[in-house]
């Protein structure tokens, strides 16, 4: 199927988000479709990763509407653990439990939640591994792994929800370039495979190589969207082009 014909996943309308006096998003409006992946790309400060956040409610939305998967979110809280239950949050930093082994941090999401069955569980965590090629990590500690392993560790670990929507907040930030690459291929895999993704990131061969769409936000606001070769090759909004002149 098309994705131009897939069902909206995410829809996001007028949503404004404050924290004192600071306006971070103002009145933004996007629509994600199944199987898309949209990478969000902009300044420091420019509201992407609170976008990301107000989608699974990290930070409550103060106007507009945010439906996900056909629910809207409000502050009912058993609609809110439905929605984060569906969607997979990788972060700068991995978030990992270092005093649980690599297998047991992926599979006490889907034990506690899913009601999974232990050993159905530890079969769905080594595939997983597997698929982000770690199988061999499954009974070191966190800090026995590379930044690297740890971040594919945070990835297996979303996956085991088997969530509709993955997220990731500038996943290769905090890692030595040499590791970059690793992750950038777990998600590249993961892009090919259908996932809907929406992904905050500095890498710019991703975006280019990997986006549907590229949405260029700046002061808490969309400026522009469209596919990566019209954003990389004839910008239309000059925040963007200087963008662009400052880091390609």
């Amino acid at each position: 199927m098309d994705k131009q014909d897939a069902a909206e996943i995410v829809q996001i309308e007028k949503v404004v988000k404050r924290f004192g006096d600071f306006t971070a998003l103002k009145s933004v409006d996007l629509s994600v479709r199944e199987g898309e992946v949209v990478v969000i790309i902009g300044p420091s400060g420019s509201g992407k990763s609170t976008l990301l956040r107000t989608i699974n409610q990290l930070e409550k939305h103060d106007q507009g509407r945010i439906v996900v998967d056909g629910i809207e979110l409000t502050d009912d809280a058993r609609s809110l653990q439905r929605i984060r239950a569906e969607i997979g949050m990788v972060f700068q930093q991995f978030n990992l439990f270092p005093h649980l082994t690599v297998l047991r941090n992926i599979t006490i999401g889907p034990q506690k939640v899913r009601h999974m069955p232990r050993q159905e569980a530890e079969e769905l965590a080594l595939q997983l591994l597997t698929r982000v090629d770690i199988p061999e990590q499954a009974d070191k500690y966190p800090g026995q792994l590379s930044g690297g392993q740890q971040q594919r560790v945070a990835i297996a670990r979303a996956l085991a929800m088997n969530p509709r929507l993955m997220m990731f907040d500038e996943p290769t930030s905090a890692l030595d370039p040499e590791m970059i690459n690793e992750v950038l291929k777990a998600m590249m895999e993961l892009a090919a495979d259908g996932m809907t993704m929406i992904c905050v990131t500095h890498e710019m061969a991703f975006a280019r190589n990997v986006a549907d769409r590229v949405i260029f936000m700046d002061e808490g606001e969309i400026v522009e969207m469209s596919t990566p070769e019209e954003f990389f090759t004839n910008p239309k909004e000059e925040r963007a082009k200087a963008f662009l002149d400052q880091i390609l």
